[in-house]
């Protein structure tokens, strides 16, 4: 079989600077499934409906990531809620990005304790 592109994201890394704090940040706040860590390396790995997350410092400068995440929710809504109770602190309020006839893009922006950029991101049907 002739290879014909890339197309599947297999890991995404962003980069941290204390591994625990921010494992304790997207397991027990943003309730993204953990993996494992890699014992006496500063690694830990998550799940993302199939696509796996590195969370690492780099080895080096030049493996410096620098992500937005965009986190795909069903109700923006209710986790914008639900993360603030946890004590995630919002750019901004969930608001309409794009329109279209049919549906419409809210998103709403935080960061992670690194000051990574995460989004939130849910489509609408529109009423009418």
């Amino acid at each position: 079989m002739a290879f014909e592109g890339l197309a599947t994201i297999g890991q995404i890394h962003v980069s941290v600077s204390d591994v625990d704090r921010s494992v304790a940040f997207y397991r027990d706040v943003l309730g993204v499934t953990f993996l494992f860590r890699v014992p006496g390396q500063p690694m830990a790995f998550f799940d993302c409906d199939g696509v796996r997350l590195y969370l690492g410092r780099p080895e080096s400068p030049v493996f410096r990531s620098n992500p937005v995440l965009y986190f795909d929710v069903p109700d923006i809504d209710e986790a914008f809620a639900s993360l603030v109770e946890r004590g995630v602190e919002f750019r901004d309020e969930p608001h309409v990005v794009h329109r279209t006839d049919a549906t419409e893009l809210w998103m709403s922006a935080f960061t992670d304790p690194d000051g990574n950029n995460l989004v939130l991101m849910s489509e609408r049907q529109r009423d009418g």
